[in-house]
């Protein structure tokens, strides 16, 4: 392997360790990632813009900082992607959204100033859907992002650029957010971690209903160690954030391996209620299958989320209508059909619908957490179906049936958001396509730590295992440009 290839497919967590052992310099880094995304990214579109000139000033003084015995942040020199769903001072930050295209910020957001004083060198954005609306990373500024195990394939989202500029090692460390499953997803069809925290441990400043729970910011990474190395420079408690409290962030540094014959384990293939295709659950049976020896009980739960998909209609839509008034009110066109649909769903409701709905909420809490009295992890598929065309805006039907709204596909992962619980998508092998299949963890209320341990000692028994072992794309396919990606952004697609 050539000296820049092993250097690039190094975790985040070996990279860091070599930059503090003066074994590799920052700026050999940088250089050697800048050159993997000129490259690569042609062929899928996941970084948007870019700060390379600023990003190597960031890499001298890091080198120099070594040199000089300096105490070195979690993050010291690693190149960084932030979705571009973050301000970002001084770096054109769109959202996705026509609105923006020429947006440049003039600080960071709380969760980026975190990240930068960590030590991370700031090199670009990673794409995302408008606004974050949607599980398909594509908007009219920057097009689309292609799937790296096929780049006219959906790469999820919205956290799909940051995936994917981590599947392609692109970037050592991107970071990414969560709604209905906005880093498990693209997590999880790109073979990489994503990671939904507890909200309240990584403040959220632009979350404008600060006291409603489902949004969350958080870390993604090629391995769960590379996740927590991140996850512990983004906690901290903020007075922006009303969820915000006080925990060692440290603590979350490096995953505590945790011994899975002492686990008890439960699984569903779709919580009572979720579409999930029929392929993908036998995909899903025979994984659990290859994976039950490990625990010491693994057994299939029956799960009471009936009323799930209007509650989490109703908390959604109350967000978007907090967040997009204005400009809906100005002018409904310059907002795209998801976000569009979301305010139109949002501005139709009552006051007694959002009482039902955090009423609903509140319950689907306890009932869910009756389950951990019994069960220290509950295992899911994280996606329904698997990765289709990026020219499809969203899945309309599984197995003949229609869906109820463009969102409605993600049940697997808003099921869990309206429960808060911390949940991961785990690399798992491929599907029956032979794309990335990504399982999903949920752990017990406020359990980040415990999740995060078994998902590392999972994650760690899966390698011997050659039906559950991550996935890599091959990256020898991706050297040509895929133009398709980018005729969104001229040629929008009519809806």
């Amino acid at each position: 392997m050539p000296a820049n290839e092993e250097l690039l497919a190094a975790s985040a967590v070996e990279l860091r360790r070599r930059i503090g052992s003066r074994e590799i310099s920052p700026v050999e880094l940088l250089e050697a990632c800048i050159e993997r995304i000129a490259r690569i990214n042609p062929a899928v579109n996941a970084v948007t813009a870019t700060c390379y000139d600023r990003a190597r000033k960031e890499a001298k003084a890091a080198e120099k900082a070594v040199l000089n015995g300096e105490t070195l942040g979690l993050l010291h020199g690693l190149p960084t992607g932030i979705k571009d769903l973050e301000e970002t001072g001084g770096l054109l930050t769109t959202f996705g959204s026509q609105l923006y295209r020429d947006f440049v910020p003039k600080q960071d957001s709380a969760m980026v100033a975190r990240v930068r004083k960590a030590g991370a060198v700031i090199v670009a954005k990673t794409n995302v859907p408008e606004f974050g609306a949607g599980a398909n990373s594509r908007n009219v500024v920057w097009g689309a992002t292609g799937n790296p195990f096929n780049p006219m394939l959906n790469a999820g989202g919205s956290s799909g650029g940051s995936a994917v500029t981590l599947a392609c090692d692109m970037l050592p460390v991107c970071t990414g957010s969560d709604t209905g499953g906005s880093l498990r997803i693209p997590g999880a069809i790109n073979g990489v971690v994503g990671f939904r925290p507890s909200p309240g441990l990584v403040p959220v400043e632009r979350r404008g209903l600060g006291w409603t729970p489902i949004s969350v910011v958080g870390p993604m990474g090629r391995t769960v160690a590379d996740a927590c190395q991140l996850f512990a420079a983004q906690v901290a408690m903020e007075d922006c954030d009303p969820l915000s409290y006080p925990v060692d962030a440290l603590s979350f540094a490096v995953p505590e391996l945790r011994d899975l014959a002492s686990l008890r384990v439960a699984y569903t293939e779709d919580f009572g209620i979720c579409p999930v295709d029929k392929t993908i659950r036998k995909v899903f049976r025979d994984k659990v299958e290859a994976m039950r020896h490990l625990f010491k009980s693994c057994d299939e739960v029956e799960l009471d989320f009936k009323e799930s998909d209007r509650c989490f209609d109703v908390i959604r839509a109350a967000n978007y209508v907090a967040k997009y008034r204005d400009a809906y009110e100005k002018d409904p066109n310059t907002l795209g059909p998801n976000v569009r649909a979301n305010y139109e769903i949002g501005a139709k409701m009552s006051l007694a619908d959002m009482a039902w709905a955090h009423l609903e909420q509140t319950r689907i809490f306890r009932r869910f957490q009756l389950t951990f009295r019994d069960y220290d992890l509950v295992l899911a598929p994280t996606t329904p179906v698997s990765p289709f065309p990026w020219s499809q805006l969203y899945l309309a039907e599984m197995d003949g049936k229609p869906l109820n709204n463009y969102y409605h596909w993600l049940a697997l992962t808003y099921v869990v958001t309206l429960a808060t619980n911390p949940a991961i998508a785990l690399p798992c092998g491929t599907d029956h396509k032979g794309m990335p299949f990504g399982l999903q963890v949920i752990g017990r209320f406020r359990g980040d730590r415990e999740l995060l341990g078994a998902a590392h000692a999972m994650e760690q028994a899966f390698n011997a295992v050659p039906a559950l072992k991550r996935p890599l794309p091959d990256l020898g396919k991706l050297t040509k440009p895929t133009p398709e990606l980018k005729s969104i952004v001229t040629h929008p697609p009519v809806l």
